[in-house]
C-alpha cells in the first residue's frame, strides 16, 4: 500500500466496497460515485500510479479483463453502449493516483458528458512522425 491511497485501502479491505471480481492481480468494484448505473472500476492490486508505470505483463492481463467486465456490465444493465476510460495525470482527469480503468454503461438520453475536442491542431504529420519515432 502507498500512503493514503484509497484504492490500496479498498484492496486491503480497510474500506468497504461492492466487489465484482477479484484475483491475485486485479480488483473490480462498483464505483461509489457512479456516472451511471453499473459503473465499474477495475483496479490493479499492485500500486502503480498510471499506465506509464505498468509492465508489459501487467498491461497484458488488465485489458482482457476490461473487455470481459464490459461485456458482463452490458448484459447486466442492458445499456446501449459502454465507455472504457483510463486517465493518466491530473490534466487528463485522473483524481486517484493508482492505475484503474472505468467501465461506464451508457443509456440513450443519459446525462453523462464526455467531451474531447482539440481545436487548432494542424501539425498532424509532425505529431504522427514523433509518435512513430517513440514506438
Amino acid at each position: 500500500m502507498r500512503g493514503n491511497c484509497i484504492f490500496c485501502k479498498i484492496i486491503e479491505e480497510e474500506l468497504p466496497s461492492y466487489k465484482i471480481f477479484e484475483d491475485d492481480f486485479l480488483l473490480s468494484i462498483l464505483d461509489i460515485k457512479p456516472w451511471s448505473r453499473g459503473h465499474v472500476v477495475i483496479i490493479l492490486k499492485n500500486h502503480k500510479e498510471n499506465i506509464f508505470e505498468l509492465s508489459e505483463a501487467e498491461a497484458e492481463k488488465i485489458f482482457p479483463m476490461a473487455r470481459k467486465i464490459a461485456i458482463a456490465v452490458k448484459k447486466a444493465t442492458d445499456c446501449d453502449g459502454i465507455n472504457v476510460i483510463q486517465n493518466n495525470g491530473e490534466t487528463a482527469g485522473q483524481t486517484i493516483n493508482h492505475f484503474h480503468i472505468h467501465i461506464i454503461p451508457r443509456f440513450e438520453g443519459d446525462k453523462v458528458q464526455i467531451e474531447a475536442a482539440a481545436e487548432g491542431i494542424e501539425d498532424f504529420e509532425a505529431v504522427k512522425d514523433k509518435i512513430i519515432q517513440n514506438l
